[in-house]
């Protein structure tokens, strides 16, 4: 196999990372997530679990990327104590970022065709249920998805996604800000602030803090090896506590601009800020049809959903790429190909689980989007980040001392001593607990 690729700057590298880290976790599942859990109180909360839990996470992953140089699929392998068996996580996390994408692939493929439906002005006849049930289109535009991300892959990691994923994250950021201006023109701006950043303390209990947790995770992208396999692409000259801090700051500022986009609309149209899921597409189309020259603002608004959701898909996609490759020796070309039509035929159950493929794997009205999420979200991402930060504290894995020299190389903020008993205990305890509440809610639901 040919010699390991490397990012050609810092700022490749902070793009990258932060496109991974943001995608439909931040501008869409964050702020209806929000608009269920009593807006402010739940920003709140999610900030501070961010700090707390979200940080040490990232650092640690990017950390173990950066010192084994090699993908997942083997970097606890490379690190781990002769004789210790951690190698077996690199799989586990090999088969989370597959199931990702069984979905997410899917996801964006929707976001797709409600840009290409604004853009060609036929924003008036479609709706979410409609879309979800016609086969052809949901196949059409997974099609388009994962052609336009593996051939983006196709490309040296420099010239493919380092390049496009800087044009991309920079075109979002511009996107994002024109809109939220926009939405604070709008007569119901300030009673949409004033829900979404005043903290209303009676409406925060258990439910709103581990939802804000679960949120922190799985905003991040932490706990599959998304981020340490891009740890693994770059040089020392900076700590990585410095580049998580200003990653999880991008990553904020684009779940923050989300909201300030959305609950201003809402307020202005009468319309539910807790309508869940269906926030982004029922109710933001809905937005959009109502407003004046709202064609075009719904296409701009679906232009920045697309290329966060998309942003996210290349840095899965070349996580699998870099651990199938590194399983198999193939080259970058053949890789993209193989890769790219197994995740096609995998997202098909996906793509045609609401018309022809129909599976209800936990209650009537679920689907196999459901089943690949709960494994991801509910398993892999909370499970991995245990593992990660077991491996990274504890003299049974890595250890304390390799984890801290790794992470303070280089210039910027350092891991400190005091900081240990928040990774070491603090971070795997919260994360324990998430997982087994989450389950005991998901069999009690």
């Amino acid at each position: 196999m040919e010699k390991r690729e490397q990012l050609g700057s810092r700022l490749g590298f902070i793009m990258i990372s932060a496109g991974c880290a943001i995608g439909c976790g931040n501008v869409w599942k964050f702020p209806w997530m929000c608009g269920q859990n009593g807006g402010g109180g739940f920003m709140l909360i999610y900030l501070i679990c961010l700090l707390i839990l979200g940080l040490p996470v990232m650092t640690m992953e990017f950390s173990v990327g950066r010192a084994a140089r090699t993908s997942p699929l083997y970097m606890y392998q490379k690190l781990e104590k002769p004789g210790h068996k951690w190698g077996i996580f690199g799989i586990v996390s090999l088969i989370g970022n597959i199931t990702l994408m069984a979905f997410y692939t899917v996801v964006c493929g929707w976001l797709i065709y409600y840009f290409v439906k604004f853009l060609t002005g036929q924003n008036q006849s479609f709706g979410f249920t409609q879309m979800i049930q016609n086969p052809s289109v949901n196949v059409s535009y997974l099609l388009v998805t994962v052609i336009v991300a593996f051939l983006i892959l196709s490309f040296d990691l420099q010239g493919g996604l380092e390049r496009i994923t800087k044009y991309m994250m920079t075109s979002l950021l511009v996107l994002m800000l024109v809109l939220a201006v926009h939405s604070l023109t709008l007569s119901g701006a300030a009673n949409g602030l004033k829900f979404y950043l005043v903290p209303d303390f009676s409406k925060i209990n258990g439910s709103v803090i581990v939802g804000a947790m679960n949120q922190a995770f799985f905003t991040l992208s932490v706990g599959m090896g998304g981020m340490a396999i891009f740890g693994s692409y770059i040089d020392k000259k900076r700590s990585l506590m410095g580049e998580s801090v200003t990653i999880i700051l991008l990553d904020t500022l684009v779940a923050v601009l989300a909201g300030i986009i959305m609950f201003p609309a809402c307020f202005t149209y009468g319309l539910e800020v807790n309508a869940g899921p269906s926030l982004l597409f029922d109710t933001m189309a809905d937005v959009f049809n109502h407003m004046a020259g709202g064609r075009i603002w719904g296409t701009l608004f679906f232009l920045f959903m697309v290329f966060a959701a998309l942003s996210t898909v290349l840095g899965v996609c070349e996580n699998i790429l870099a651990m199938i490759r590194e399983l198999t020796g193939w080259s970058r070309k053949k890789g993209c190909i193989v890769c790219g039509a197994g995740i096609f035929v995998l997202a098909l159950t996906t793509a045609l689980g609401y018309s022809v493929l129909h599976f209800q794997p936990f209650a009537a009205g679920t689907a196999w989007l459901d089943f690949w999420d709960f494994i991801v979200s509910n398993n892999v991402l909370p499970l991995g980040s245990l593992v990660l930060a077991l491996f990274c504290c504890n003299s049974f894995g890595w250890g304390w001392e390799n984890f801290v020299q790794e992470a303070n190389t280089g210039h910027g903020l350092k891991v400190k001593a005091w900081m240990k008993p928040v990774f070491r205990f603090v971070v795997p305890i919260a994360i324990a607990f998430i997982y087994i509440y989450g389950m005991a809610t998901f069999a009690w639901r």
